[in-house]
């Protein structure tokens, strides 16, 4: 592949160079809490490993692998592992943490550690053969396989241009070899920046099986040397060729070198078929480097910005000319691998000067490619620690281990504070943080369980899940394909709703419907010695409601009216129904959940103001906005103001010691009211009202609100006990699974399981 660079400058192939589809497997060890390898079983509340897309485990029962969907660059490849490393963390038993090191914690004898459990049992059987041939405690060094694919539309480009007459896939085949040719002559530079593996707990030297010969430690990486996971030395296999490289895989494998032709721990594979025969007829699809330690600084194994360098040095090795004798050339890299690799960790590289050059070519080929700011600090930051070896992985982990006693405390210090910061927002999935609560929580039972997720429409809150050959499309994470399409639009009307209710005997609310404020407003008189309710005719979340218990002034009217018309083209005025309004979770014909949602309020002091309340009660963990915690921020808006005017307040007032100031009239959670799950204290009675009304709108999924004045009397269809103030229909699961008091209902997986019968699923006990 020669005459690359000319190529793509005048083809203008500049911005499609730098795509393709990115993807990472990182294993990682389980472990106690004083840096004991777990030898609990994997977590069942993970599924079956056998077909899990994202957690999965390796050789061991207690060595996590961890998966990330095919991704169109970097920064989501990255956020997807933090999506699926939060899982993973929130799933482990108590006390139970993700080392973040790839030498193993402190292990026992080699009888005690546990291979994996898997339900195949060629591939147990694999594990063991693996076992006796390279010791059980080699196997538990653990690292991070980062997959690389060019972009289809660069290669079909390329390839057009250059005007090739062969087929596309051995054209891409070529662009594959060239580039594992000459990654394995500079893979070197890799290890020396990315190496983070200088030392090892004695009781995986004591523990090995087969005879290993200690170096004088520290080094840069172990793992990277001839010490670490690597094939015997005589094993060779040649890149010159894609015919070499499977009939030498295959040969190793006939010969009985190889257990299967998996057991070929090159660092760099060719992947795309199930057997290596079958790249002959497919082409390389994609490359898997294999040479990563796991950064013990980095809570995913990975920085951002170090997934950005491998990205930038893999397109360095096809953007150089192609080496002559890459069989030898790769017998030198390999050399020049093993060299800086044991060096000593704050001494620069044996071969710095080349690193440079290789830097150097890299930064100016990056200058003209298109890419987000994280790259250019990927390779300042490499060429730092090529200057300042003292910067590197390897020699930060021995400083921090001299200052902390030790590399089980520090590294066992470090897997306890990223477990801490996993669990700290159990509401929140890192990654996607910023899309509504409720699909987060979707989003993180989906992969908990082994649904694949796909987010295909971020902003508008869109996932594709999928099980097997079964899809399903979610939006807003409880509208779903079970619902009749008519449903929604039925709930979205507070007027059809209360209608279609009303006719099929339901208790409703009297009231009447304005489509013009003039009208609206005129007929104050029908309502100012009434209890009263204005709110917008199609609205969720509460907006635009203003409730009066006794007759409004003509003025707070008047501004109830208008605030309601700025949500909607129509508004409902409806009498005021005294009792305790009750959020019913109607789903799938239950009643999962059933929440008390008290009003936004502030309990006084006797010396702040309400401002100053609101500001403090503000403060709470739960309490975010737009949705993304479980309770909302308390807002001193205009509704707000209002509602306070009402019993004598200001803003600046000073209520006094214990006294509950309201801030709502509407208990919505939405609008920074409290919520009190109540699902086991109902009648039910009220339940099943619940459900009918959600039949007789057609839909699977409801929020039903009933006013209930004592819902210790049972009610019936003669005597009915409640009032339907609206059924909503996208209800909020959020505020169910984290609620300010009582139980937790996690519905999202009630969700997941209407959707996907065939699949088990069971809540985290």
């Amino acid at each position: 592949m020669k005459h690359l660079q000319a190529d793509i400058k005048k083809l203008n192939l500049f911005p499609a160079f730098s795509s393709g589809q990115f993807g990472m497997e990182k294993e990682g060890l389980r472990i106690t809490k004083d840096g004991h390898l777990s030898l609990t079983p994997h977590p069942s509340v993970l599924g079956n490993r056998s077909f899990h897309p994202y957690i999965q485990t390796d050789f061991s029962e207690s060595q996590l692998e961890l998966i990330t969907s095919p991704a169109p660059d970097v920064a989501e490849m990255y956020r997807r592992m933090m999506a699926i490393h939060d899982v993973a963390g929130r799933s482990l038993a108590t006390g139970e943490a993700i080392w973040p090191a790839s030498m193993p914690a402190i292990i026992p004898a080699e009888s005690e550690i546990p291979i994996a459990k898997l339900d195949d049992k060629e591939d147990v059987l694999y594990r063991e053969a693996l076992a006796a041939k390279y010791g059980k405690a080699k196997q538990l060094v653990s690292g991070i396989h980062y997959n690389f694919e060019l972009g289809s539309e660069f290669v079909e480009a390329l390839y057009q241009g250059k005007g090739e007459t062969g087929c596309i896939e051995t054209f891409k085949t070529s662009l594959y070899l060239k580039m594992a040719q000459n990654f394995l002559r500079y893979r070197w530079v890799l290890t020396y920046l990315l190496g983070a593996t200088p030392i090892a707990d004695e009781s995986f030297w004591r523990n090995q099986t087969h005879p290993m010969e200690k170096p004088q430690l520290p080094v840069r990486s172990i793992r990277n040397s001839h010490l670490g996971y690597s094939n015997d030395s005589h094993i060779a296999v040649s890149f010159e060729s894609l015919e070499k490289y499977v009939s030498d895989i295959e040969r190793l494998v006939a010969n009985g070198d190889f257990i299967a032709e998996k057991e070929f721990y090159s660092p760099i594979r060719f992947r795309g078929s199930k057997s290596v025969r079958g790249l002959l007829e497919t082409g390389i699809r994609y490359i898997e480097i294999r040479v990563f330690d796991l950064n013990p600084f980095a809570p995913f194994g990975m920085t951002k910005e170090d997934m950005a360098f491998v990205h930038l040095f893999m397109l360095y090795m096809l953007w150089i000319e192609e080496l002559h004798e890459s069989d030898a050339e790769a017998s030198l890299g390999h050399k020049m691998n093993e060299t800086t690799a044991l060096e000593q960790p704050d001494k620069p590289s044996s071969y710095q000067a080349e690193a440079m050059t290789i830097l150097a070519g890299m930064e100016k080929m990056s200058a003209q490619l298109a890419l987000p700011t994280y790259y250019e600090e990927a390779l300042k930051q490499a060429k730092e620690k090529l200057v300042y070896p003292e910067k590197t992985l390897a020699n930060q982990l021995i400083e921090l281990i001299q200052s902390e006693n030790g590399f089980i405390s520090s590294v066992t210090a470090l897997a306890e504070q990223y477990e801490a910061d996993c669990l700290a927002k159990p509401y929140a999935l890192r990654g996607y943080t910023n899309m509504e609560l409720s699909t987060q929580l979707l989003l993180f039972d989906a992969i908990q369980k082994g649904i694949t997720a796909e987010v295909i429409d971020e902003h508008d809150q869109f996932l594709k899940l999928q099980y097997h050959e079964h899809i399903e499309y979610v939006k807003n994470a409880n509208m779903t394909s079970k619902d009749q399409y008519i449903a929604p639009l039925i709930m979205e009307n507070k007027s059809v709703t209360k209608r279609i209710l009303e006719a099929a005997g339901f208790h409703v609310p009297a009231g009447e419907e304005y489509q013009e404020e003039a009208v609206a407003l005129a007929n104050y008189w029908r309502y100012q010695d009434k209890a009263i309710v204005v709110k917008p005719k199609s609205t969720n979340y509460g907006l635009g409601i203003s409730i009066f218990k006794e007759g409004p002034s003509l003025e707070d009217y008047t501004t109830a009216i208008k605030i309601a018309f700025k949500e909607d083209q129509a508004v409902l005025v409806e009498e005021y129904v005294t009792g305790t309004e009750y959020r019913f979770f109607v789903l799938d014909g239950k009643v999962e959940a059933i929440m008390l949602r008290v009003p936004a309020n502030v309990i006084g002091d006797g010396k702040r103001t309400i401002t100053d309340l609101v500001a403090e009660k503000n403060q709470d963990i739960l309490r975010g906005s737009h949705h993304r915690s479980p309770l909302e921020l308390i807002q001193l808006g205009e509704i707000e103001q209002l509602m306070l005017k009402e019993q004598g307040y200001q803003i600046s007032s000073i209520p006094q010691k214990g006294e509950i100031v309201y801030l709502r009239e509407n208990s919505n959670v939405s609008t920074g009211g409290d919520s009190i799950d109540k699902t086991d204290e109902i009648d039910v009675s009220y339940k099943q009202a619940a459900i009918e009304m959600t039949a007789a709108l057609g839909a699977r999924v409801s929020g039903v609100d009933l006013i209930i004045p004592d819902a210790t009397i049972p009610s019936t269809k003669e005597h009915p006990g409640y009032a339907v103030i609206e059924a909503n229909f996208n209800p909020a699961m959020h505020m169910h699974a984290f609620p300010y008091q009582g139980k937790g209902r996690r519905l999202t997986l009630g969700i997941l399981g209407m959707l996907f019968p065939e699949l088990i699923i069971k809540e985290q006990p």
